[in-house]
């Protein structure tokens, strides 16, 4: 979905970084909204604190700024949320079709909302346990849930079904169970980080996050934590055992990945809407809490506890959402160099020279310099090419000597200069004309 939301807006805007990271940024908006959607069925004050966590999220204000197709995952993830919770609300057909269709469009995003079905189905079979005449409604209404997903996520399904190997490969290169997985860690303190991600750590990979810092952190975990117990306790209301009942399978794709560094803020994104509905009742939570110790130690106050605990945990959001756009905002270069790929970057302006010049580069960072050089694109050489006729260009580049060496001969690579360095000074990009 998002590649064709960047189409449009190439169309609209023209190619260029600004419009890809604005697209994404634009969606992110999107998911805010989605998540307002999904947490009014527990209240206006808290579809707004939820709205105010969303939107503030270094978490949320990195993957958005990023110009990912990740992004995606909390729009759809917000909407298949509140479908979700409208067709428990009101079990007729026409929410059933509605609930069907946001979960099949999760199949359009990332990752981690293929799992919408089987989070319906384990939502289902414990309000077949917990509320059984509400399961029965809901039932009568199933085959529309299935039709709305059949008619949204169709094409997908039709190619997971032609074309499994590509469809599959990218999750089964990752998972736990794969032996040629790249992980850093044992199993056990990938599983321990992950789940840590709430309080104590975060993604080491700086482009999702900032300096590896939690998700939530522990002014905000307090009400998370609060959330969390109150859904447990009205687990029989099918609201509350949908969140809870998303916090579990939305937590498999970070688990069960073992790929990269622990852990990972993209495969965790499933969680947004549920994370931002629990930290929303839980400063519900928290103001019943301090109202009923107020009636006890201090009846005066009584009266104003309850609204005053409210605004402290709305005030609590809030400050966290001020400090992290000052976070992301003033971190410094050195520490996001090499995950965005600002060496790759000095290439592309090096090899801003149009056809006539050649570029050594591997295939996989050839997409960026093609990207960023699009208006007058230059010729991509693999490393390890040998180039037949070097005079049939007016320039050379490439990321080392060794790599025009590779391509030409040791006296052609001797005559290369560097025409960029990265912020340690070390030679990014080099060139020479034939």
């Amino acid at each position: 979905m998002f590649a064709y939301l960047v189409a449009v807006a190439f169309r609209l805007f023209g190619a260029s970084t600004y419009v890809l990271r604005g697209t994404a940024a634009a969606v992110g908006v999107l998911g805010v909204v989605a998540v307002w959607l999904a947490v009014r069925r527990f209240g206006r004050v808290p579809a707004l604190i939820a709205m105010a966590w969303t939107a503030g999220s270094l978490w949320m204000i990195c993957v958005s700024r990023d110009g990912f197709r990740n992004i995606t995952t909390v729009a759809l993830g917000g909407l298949a949320l509140a479908a979700a919770l409208c067709w428990a609300h009101r079990p007729i057909r026409w929410w059933a079709l509605a609930a069907g269709a946001a979960a099949g469009a999760g199949l359009w995003t990332f990752q981690p909302l293929k799992l919408a079905p089987l989070l319906l189905i384990v939502w289902l079979l414990w309000l077949r346990h917990a509320d059984r005449a509400r399961y029965l409604e809901m039932r009568h209404t199933a085959l529309f849930a299935l039709l709305g997903y059949l008619l949204v996520g169709g094409p997908m399904l039709w190619t997971a079904i032609t074309d499994a190997i590509h469809y599959f490969a990218r999750a089964a290169s990752v998972a736990a169970f794969n032996p040629i997985a790249q992980s850093p860690d044992s199993f056990p303190a990938h599983v321990l980080k992950t789940l840590g991600m709430f309080l104590v750590t975060g993604d080491p990979n700086q482009r999702h996050d900032v300096d590896a810092l939690p998700l939530l952190g522990p002014l905000l975990f307090i009400p998370f934590a609060l959330g969390v117990w109150r859904a447990w306790r009205r687990r029989s209301d099918a609201s509350h055992a949908l969140l809870i009942a998303g916090l579990v399978v939305y937590l498999l794709p970070p688990v069960l990945a073992v790929e990269g560094g622990a852990p990972h803020f993209l495969r965790s994104l499933g969680l947004v809407p549920f994370v931002a509905a629990l930290v929303a009742i839980g400063c519900l939570e928290a103001a019943q809490l301090v109202a009923a110790a107020a009636r006890r130690w201090w009846p005066a106050v009584s009266p104003v506890a309850s609204p005053v605990a409210v605004g402290i945990g709305a005030g609590a959001v809030l400050l966290v959402g001020l400090a992290s756009i000052r976070t992301y905002l003033e971190r410094p270069v050195a520490e996001r160099y090499d995950a965005y790929s600002f060496a790759l970057v000095a290439l592309a302006r090096a090899a801003d020279h149009g056809p006539g010049t050649a570029v050594v580069v591997d295939s996989y960072s050839a997409f960026d310099v093609q990207f960023l050089d699009a208006p007058d694109p230059p010729t991509i050489v693999d490393p390890g090419q040998r180039i037949t006729s070097p005079k049939l260009y007016s320039l050379l580049v490439a990321p080392s000597r060794d790599a025009i060496a590779s391509a030409t001969d040791q006296a052609t690579a001797a005559r290369a200069a560097v025409v960029a360095v990265d912020i340690r000074g070390q030679p990014v990009a080099w060139q020479v004309q034939p």
